[in-house]
């Protein structure tokens, strides 16, 4: 298992959401991007090449080295200053009121408590600093939502403990943000796929 989840995994991830639907959802989802970010689930890198040019610095938290290996090209091609800070979303090894802004694609479906990193993101978030977010979840489709369940245990195993029925707005709110700008879409793909498809994307204030 260490083989698959520190190696193949991040591979199989880079290449799955690296594609130009994805790249321009990101692009998107940080459009209003700036200053001093904090990105939870760095991976890869992927969102690298979309960070806006008034972004001055982003300090990266990710578990996996083998994605960190794997975001070396992008973070050696890029001109804004990223460094790795910490390894868990979850206790970020950062000062109170530190950072501008932070930004969450694809990781709170991941991430063992999102709750308590969305906590951690209002802690280091400076007044007026907003969370930029990209996430996969529950579908508002009950069909898709039951299919979603049944295969959820399975998700975890095989993708890295991946969750497919988190409601990501709602987790974003119940932490305390305000949100401010909130859209869905969906990967594009055969209906088989729909469990992984549902898409929120959304701009949200730390609400203090």
């Amino acid at each position: 298992m260490a083989l698959w989840s520190d190696r193949l995994l991040p591979r199989l991830i880079d290449v799955v959401l690296d594609g130009s639907y994805v790249h321009r959802l990101r692009t998107r989802a940080l459009s209003g991007l700036s200053g001093d970010v904090v990105e939870i689930g760095f991976g890869s890198g992927t969102n690298v090449p979309v960070y806006p040019s008034a972004v001055t610095s982003v300090a990266a938290v990710e578990p996996s080295l083998g994605a960190r290996h794997l975001a070396a090209d992008r973070i050696a091609a890029s001109s804004i200053p990223i460094h790795f800070v910490g390894l868990d979303g979850q206790s970020l090894p950062l000062p109170d009121n530190s950072c501008d802004a932070a930004v969450s694609t694809f990781t709170l479906c991941t991430v063992p408590d999102p709750a308590r990193a969305l906590r951690e993101i209002g802690r280091v978030l400076r007044p007026g600093g907003k969370l930029f977010f990209l996430e996969h979840g529950l579908s508002p489709d009950p069909r898709v939502a039951a299919w979603q369940r049944r295969l959820d245990g399975i998700e975890q195993r095989v993708a890295g403990g991946c969750h497919l029925v988190r409601n990501v707005p709602e987790l974003v709110t119940d932490a305390g943000f305000t949100m401010e700008e909130l859209d869905t879409d969906r990967l594009p793909g055969p209906r088989l796929l729909r469990p992984w498809g549902h898409l929120s994307l959304g701009v949200a204030a730390a609400d203090r």
